[in-house]
């Protein structure tokens, strides 16, 4: 690929230092994205330069006026400590002609409510569990048509968020608790949706119009407590220690029943279509006993860790990380020739 200036965009508290050194695992984990989408950067001889973005846009402006990038790869997850207003920081990529890598904002902004996904899921007839949502100062009370056990989420939140063991709720006295809790610790309206019990995939896809799927990922639990849920809690995400002491494990899922990876594969570019996205995203599911596939979440610009679930899809495919990112370039700046809120490539 030719050689670019890049402009890495992330939060201010991300920015990794000059030295790793001093650094406990749970530090380093928390920059680890950046330390490796950096480096491999810099290693395929692009001029990088990182921004830092604390709660004023305008530094935005100011980077591009400085810097002048070819693009802007996007490794943010939030703004001013809102999920859904890191679509607004990529259209104002867009007003200010940028190209950039990832998802547009109309992505990122349809995704970053999970209620309205799965209303749009549900009306394109893309399976996803059946789910209500309990706005803030309303009632709580058990969505109509909807079966215990159930599962119960901030509406808005990402990277599992308030997810933990309580979040499994069987009766209407637990559901009112965890709904207070989102409620209240979170600031968020309550997804509330059925629980369905199975194994936990993911799979990556990559493209604007053109779209590939990569391999199905699982994450498994080797010693889960006896009579916890396999789900991917807030700890299971973030918590070496308590990563280690459950034992998760990510890799190719084996042993899917026949037809299982191709259903899925086409499952994952029907929702990936039907929601707008463009450059990369990642779809959570549950495989459920009996064979049936459901669509839990839909993220645009997952974590681009070198060792995480994504790359390591994508490796499993035949690209490897430096050719992952690439090909995350290419796709932002062949998208970048209209702005139009498309996709092309």
């Amino acid at each position: 690929m030719k050689k670019r200036r890049v402009l890495v965009v992330t939060q201010q508290e991300l920015v990794p230092p000059d030295s790793l050194q001093g650094l406990d695992d749970q530090e380093r984990y928390a920059i680890a994205m950046e330390v490796d989408v950096i480096g491999a950067l810099r290693k395929m001889g692009h001029e990088v330069q990182v921004l830092g973005l604390g709660d004023e846009i305008v530094a935005v402006r100011r980077a591009l006026e400085e810097h002048r990038p070819h693009l802007a790869f996007n490794l943010l997850n939030q703004f001013r400590g809102v999920r859904l207003y890191e679509s607004y920081v990529v259209s104002h990529l867009e007003l200010l002609r940028c190209p950039y890598t990832g998802c547009n904002p109309r992505g990122l902004l349809l995704c970053g409510d999970k209620a309205l996904t799965k209303k749009i899921l549900r009306f394109h007839r893309i399976p996803t569990p059946g789910f209500g949502v309990i706005a803030r100062g309303h009632k709580v009370h058990v969505p109509r048509r909807l079966r215990f056990p159930l599962f119960v989420k901030a509406a808005s939140e990402e990277s599992s968020t308030g997810i933990a063991q309580a979040s499994v709720v069987n009766d209407e006295a637990a559901l009112r608790e965890r709904v207070g809790f989102v409620h209240e610790k979170l600031a968020s309206a309550a997804l509330v949706e059925e629980y369905v019990a199975g194994r936990e995939l993911y799979i990556g896809v990559v493209g604007n119009q053109r779209l590939q799927a990569l391999p199905v990922w699982e994450m498994t639990f080797k010693n889960l407590p006896e009579g916890a849920e396999p789900i991917a809690t807030a700890k299971v995400k973030w918590d070496l220690a308590y990563q280690k002491r459950v034992g998760i494990r990510t890799g190719r899922a084996d042993a899917l029943p026949e037809g299982a990876e191709r259903r899925i594969a086409h499952l994952a570019k029907r929702a990936y279509r039907v929601l707008g996205l463009s450059g990369y995203a990642r779809l959570d599911l549950r495989l459920s006993e009996d064979g049936r596939v459901s669509i839990l979440e839909v993220n645009p610009n997952p974590d681009l860790c070198a060792d995480e679930d994504f790359a390591a899809s994508a490796k499993a495919a035949g690209c490897d990380y430096p050719a992952l990112l690439a090909r995350l370039m290419s796709l932002g700046l062949r998208r970048a020739a209209s702005f139009s809120g498309g996709a092309s490539g």
